[in-house]
């Protein structure tokens, strides 16, 4: 995971001051991609340890379609209860757009227009199975219309998967990157998704491309970045994963082999 590294370090030379949503302040830099290949050992961070159960919980929570911290999926991992409701709700995010991206279609039968939904995760795997050339096999969390309803529009915005020789790649672009917290885990997150539908649709799975925007160290991230900077990678796990639908993943079917990462860095959330 040298490609981390070598990204706080861009951001550490070449980052300027920029102000933020949350008042907390960072050093910024716009546009800047990274890549690593599944085929080396998953990419997980190994200079500081990463909570891979987290990862997992999240990703299953997505793929369920769930919006609400009080999903019975979420009491493992309490990632998006800063951003929940009273109710624990948090609007359309993620999982809603994923697999309940709201559409209209007109009815014949009674000359209106009803609302409809598509299911970006299955229509993805779909057409990588029937037309895997496609160069339209995107799913978007970024619906402009439902922006404002909810509680936390979407860093990680869409994502797009690209077929050759029998291997499964995958760019996500992530329009807001805090990259001392978010970025390890949105890493190894969408490592894991490429995985499962590689897996499902017989594919080996290849180079995952992460493209960043803002891409940002708050400025109270800097003394554990520069801990971590002093810390050599190790050799990377690997995933044991049962082979089956996307779609039915359960948290037992999903294993992170020899992962040995040196000890957790604390960096607190900016909300």
């Amino acid at each position: 995971m040298k490609q981390y590294l070598n990204l706080l370090q861009h951001i550490l030379d070449h980052g300027e001051k920029k102000e933020d949503r949350t008042g907390t302040g960072t050093i910024s830099v716009f546009g800047y991609q990274s890549k690593y290949d599944l085929r080396e050992g998953f990419p997980i961070l190994t200079t500081k340890k990463v909570l891979f159960d987290a990862v997992v919980w999240e990703l299953l929570w997505f793929l369920r379609g769930s919006t609400n911290i009080n999903d019975d999926l979420t009491q493992h991992t309490p990632i998006w209860n800063a951003w929940a409701r009273d109710n624990g709700d948090l609007g359309p995010i993620y999982g809603y757009q994923w697999r309940h991206w709201e559409k209209f279609v007109w009815d014949e039968a009674t000359k209106a227009y009803r609302k409809d939904h598509v299911d970006q995760i299955q229509q993805a795997i779909d057409t990588i199975k029937k037309n895997p050339d496609s160069r339209r096999i995107i799913v978007s969390a970024w619906n402009v219309g439902d922006i404002d309803r909810m509680a936390l529009p979407p860093c990680h915005a869409f994502f797009q998967f690209y077929v050759v020789n029998g291997r499964l790649d995958c760019q996500l672009y992530q329009r807001s990157a805090d990259v001392a917290l978010g970025v390890p885990f949105n890493i190894a997150s969408y490592a894991l998704l490429m995985t499962m539908v590689a897996l499902e649709c017989n594919l080996t799975p290849g180079i995952f491309t992460h493209t960043l925007g803002d891409a940002h160290v708050y400025l109270n991230h800097l003394e554990g970045v520069r801990v971590q900077l002093t810390r050599t990678p190790s050799v990377l796990p690997t995933l044991e994963i049962a082979k089956k639908k996307v779609l039915d993943y359960r948290f037992e079917d999903i294993k992170l082999v020899g992962y040995q990462p040196a000890a957790f860095i604390k960096f607190p959330i900016a909300v």
